[in-house]
């Protein structure tokens, strides 16, 4: 089944939205994480997409205590990522009951991180985040890129026992101005394990759109807080 994720993005404890994961560029920012976490589940949410922007981007996980206790307060499914560095790290968040770890750096600098996490854990709770510029897989916050497409490194995680790929399209996420299906398309073809597309969502028809391209599920984040749809109007399209 397809699905719609609500993005939880962390940053100095709070939840806020950023233009291209740009610090200084908040269009929304909220000082009570854990009330957006019982409005997405309250309207309908069954899994959060939740990110520590400090870990992100400056590697240290500030915001591990709003994560905790959003996982320990409400019963649903959870993706977690955003500075997650090490097995240790990676470890610990599984162990607290987070049902995905998504590795970015981390996997693409060890990608042996991958393969041993997916056999002590199972691959379904490990993820491998693909963000991607101009074409080109990019880390530490976006802010280095290097010499491989998503397809290449897609490939490869999915050998290394990932069992599913979250792809964001830098050039179009935190816009607003809609999606380019077509690099998430590519992947969804080119691999055999999930992939959960991100960036760009601005409307009802650009989920539609990914929808359309083989993807298994989409984040949305700022179309969300801004209002453009309900996440109840966006859920209904799962089931179409």
């Amino acid at each position: 089944m397809f699905r719609i994720i609500p993005a939880i993005d962390l940053k100095n404890k709070k939840c806020v939205s950023l233009v291209q994961g740009i610090p200084g560029t908040e269009r929304v920012s909220l000082d009570d994480p854990l009330a957006v976490a019982r409005r997405w589940i309250g309207e309908g949410a069954n899994v959060l997409h939740l990110i520590d922007l400090d870990g992100a981007i400056g590697g240290q996980r500030l915001n591990s205590s709003i994560i905790e206790s959003i996982i320990k307060k409400f019963n649903v499914e959870t993706q977690v990522g955003g500075g997650i560095r090490s097995k240790e790290d990676a470890r610990g968040l599984l162990n607290l009951g987070v049902n995905r770890v998504i590795l970015g750096t981390a996997a693409i600098n060890n990608p042996s991180l991958v393969k041993e996490l997916a056999l002590e854990f199972g691959s379904e709770r490990i993820m491998v985040a693909l963000d991607s510029k101009n074409g080109r897989v990019t880390t530490h916050g976006w802010a280095k890129q290097s010499v491989y497409t998503a397809v290449e490194l897609g490939r490869k995680f999915e050998e290394l026992g990932a069992g599913s790929i979250l792809f964001t399209d830098i050039d179009t996420e935190g816009l607003l101005k809609g999606v380019n299906p077509e690099p998430t398309r590519e992947l969804a073809q080119a691999l055999s394990i999930p992939v959960i597309a991100s960036g760009g969502i601005t409307t009802l028809s650009d989920i539609e759109a990914i929808k359309k391209t083989g993807a298994n599920g989409v984040v949305v984040g700022a179309a969300l807080y801004v209002g453009n749809f309900k996440l109840r109007e966006a859920l209904e399209l799962e089931e179409k």
